[in-house]
């Protein structure tokens, strides 16, 4: 063993934690050991983030580190930064290569993969290791285990469960330093194809989660790839506000200075919005009629350590871990899904915060408040006393009734497994959810469950416990609006209920889809101004803007049944061109079964671009919004963005003629008060 191998073995047992699942059989003889070969990746896999995949005979000169992960495990998710600061820090001498190897099926496809290297932007190659054949090579123990290969090629050392960053610094500088003196050590850039890097932002990204309140008439949008909170009209859907600078921060202040990281759950008091500032491990709060951002506990570091039920620290002083979801309870507590330490909690009158709910250990174990252990609580729900939890990790929904000091489980396995999900309705026990999300509902009535990795929406009976399939075609998910089981949905991440609909975060269609629970039809919310959500840069103008967001209306059309497309033609004034270093897009939804999209959005940078569609006899209303931003083409000196909402209403019969359904956009540029921008 190397000077290295020991260094490293003697820092992680010092400052590891215990790995984030059930440990599985070490089957190499790799595991464990130090200076062997490491065996060569199997043929026949999907690698992302690069053109081709890389064998370890080509990685020869850099120092590697393999993460053994599957994304929806927070300890996973938690290692994510510190490999994101150690490839900032130690450049080409350093490749970090995910392995993953999934849980659950829904994370072993490759498209939903690549949905979540782009989610959680990472920019190194990725392997889907769905049958484990690379986690048997090497003998991987749990979810996450890290593995260290040498510029020769060796095996160093290997570890499980979230290693602290110092850990790895410490083993990574010593290596740079005595594999550069031997000459060995490469710092030829690595190429790379990043996923989604040709893909425009759009107007949301991932939103996580969403809240409806009905009584001021404003919908809150956790908008958590753009890191920040979006304020609609809950009746228009009229942008009213954006709240963060939609960078990446922890910075408190108005609206424009103030930044998140990876926002989730929010609940709403008055005119005090709190927000589950994920990534930033704290609470956070916004003042609604001061326009102001402050913190109202965690330190912006992740907490390491396990509070006991009933302790409490100062807010402002204490370490969270992921808070994923907060909600009231009528004692007028704040409650905190603790993703990380597998635990609710709460902020408490006085600022205080402590946990309320769970040992701290993971697992599907219902007792006391205090004996119970969760997995990974990432949603909430409080009433009549019961506080809903979506319990991710076990693929549960599990109630805690604070006054009778006890946990169950109203969804899903019953048994102490958190390997034992599906797709499957009925009572608990008999029910199978897979990793849900969200869950919400009026004050009576069924409770809503987000199972977001069966892509449905599910009721749940309080009375009798039972859970059937409400909303969503499951599978692998896709988009398509609809009634009930017609429509579709992508991970749907975020519930909220308000007079009588639910609001939903369709994270990975990066869209808010609402349901009316009366005719049970879906549709996806379209913002009458959407240029207050474009990530760019604005120009003032005189006597009206192009980007107002306009509206187009198609004359009705009817088409025959079969392969068509949705034909766009942008039409500039003489003098002006696309812009091609900007995010122009469009982005549209159907409802009803006639048009069926393959793609709900699409970039451009020509004036002419085609969307493919599958036409169906029936009837459908296509909506969708068209983003342009073009410039003065001679010298570029000024450039303006236009934005112009379409529908149609659309018939597919037999004996119809001809499946384009045409679009042209007309933009007139605004006259400029003041200079411009820059393309």
């Amino acid at each position: 063993m190397t000077r290295f191998a020991l260094l490293f073995l003697i820092i992680l047992c010092t400052l590891a934690l215990p790995a984030a699942a059930q440990d599985e059989p070490l089957n190499s003889p790799y595991a464990g050991r130090a200076d062997l070969p490491a065996p060569e990746f199997p043929a026949g896999l999907d690698w992302l983030n690069v053109a081709e995949p890389l064998t370890i005979e080509a990685l020869r000169g850099k120092i590697v580190i393999l993460d053994f992960w599957t994304y929806g495990c927070i300890n996973c998710i938690h290692m994510i930064p510190t490999l994101r600061a150690l490839e900032e820090k130690y450049g080409d001498a350093l490749v970090v290569i995910g392995i993953h190897s999934a849980k659950f099926d829904n994370e072993g496809e490759t498209g939903n993969i690549r949905q979540i290297v782009q989610r959680y932007e990472l920019h190194h190659p990725v392997i889907n290791d769905s049958d484990f054949m690379v986690w048997q090579q090497f003998g991987a123990r749990a979810w996450p285990t890290f593995m260290i290969i040498d510029p020769r090629g060796n095996l160093l050392a290997a570890q499980s469960g979230e290693i602290p960053f110092e850990a790895f610094d410490e083993l990574l500088t010593g290596m740079v330093a005595f594999w550069e003196e031997q000459g060995e050590l490469s710092r030829e850039p690595l190429a790379l194809a990043l996923e989604g890097a040709d893909t425009p932002p759009g107007l949301l990204a991932f939103p996580g989660k969403v809240l409806a309140d009905a009584d001021s008439n404003r919908l809150f949008i956790a908008d958590t790839n753009h890191h920040r909170i979006v304020v609609a009209d809950l009746t228009t859907a009229e942008v009213l506000s954006v709240i963060g600078s939609g960078e990446r921060g922890f910075n408190d202040g108005g609206y424009g200075e103030a930044s998140f990281d990876k926002p989730q759950g929010m609940a709403l008091r008055g005119d005090l919005l709190y927000v589950a500032d994920t990534e930033n491990h704290a609470i956070r709060g916004v003042d609604l009629a001061a326009a102001t951002v402050t913190t109202l506990a965690g330190t912006g570091r992740q907490g390491y350590g396990r509070l006991e039920v009933g302790a409490r620290a100062p807010g402002l002083e204490t370490d969270l871990s992921s808070p994923w979801d907060v909600t009231f309870g009528e004692d007028s507590l704040l409650y905190i899904a603790m993703a990380g330490p597998h635990q609710l909690w709460a902020l408490y009158p006085d600022n205080t915060v402590g946990p309320v709910v769970g040992s701290g250990r993971e697992a599907a174990l219902n007792a006391t408040l205090e004996l119970s252990q969760l997995a990974q609580p990432s949603g909430l729900f409080y009433r009549d006393g019961l506080l809903y939890f979506a319990d991710s990790e076990s693929s549960t929904v599990r109630v805690a009734d604070i006054p009778a000091d006890r946990v169950e489980t109203v969804a899903g396995t019953t048994d102490n497994n958190l390997f034992d999900f599906g797709d499957i309705d009925g009572t608990p026990g008999v029910s199978r959810l897979q990793h849900p999300l969200g869950v919400t509902g009026g004050a009576t009535g069924p409770v809503y469950i987000a199972d977001t990795y069966n892509s449905r929406i599910k009721a749940l009976d309080p009375a009798t416990n039972a859970v059937a399939s409400a909303f969503g075609s499951g599978g692998s998910g896709g988009f398509r609006d609809g009634v009930g089981l017609e429509a579709a949905f992508d991970e749907p991440g975020g519930l909220s209920y308000a007079d009588g609909k639910l609001y939903v975060a369709d994270t990975n269609n990066h869209a808010i889809r609402v349901i009316d629970l009366a005719t049970g039809g879906v549709s996806t919310l379209s913002f009458p101004n959407p240029e207050r959500l474009q990530i760019a840069e604005r120009v003032t103008v005189i006597g009206g803007n192009a980007a107002a967001g306009e509206s187009l209306t198609l004359e009705p059309l009817t088409l025959a049944p079969g392969t068509g497309e949705i034909a766009i033609r942008i039409v500039l004034p003489e003098g002006y061109k696309i812009n091609p270093d900007a995010p122009s897009g469009a982005a549209f939804h159907s409802a009803g079964a006639a048009v069926t999209l393959e793609t709900n959005s699409v970039s451009f940078r020509e004036t002419e671009f085609r969307l493919p569609v599958t036409l169906n006899a029936g009837t459908a209303s296509l909506e969708g919004t068209i983003s342009t931003y073009y410039c003065e083409a001679l010298n570029e000196t000024l450039c303006f963005f236009d934005a112009v909402m379409v529908t149609a209403a659309i018939t597919v019969e037999d004996g119809a003629a001809g499946g384009v359904i045409t679009i042209e956009r007309a933009i007139t540029p605004p006259a400029v008060a003041v200079g411009g921008l820059t393309g």
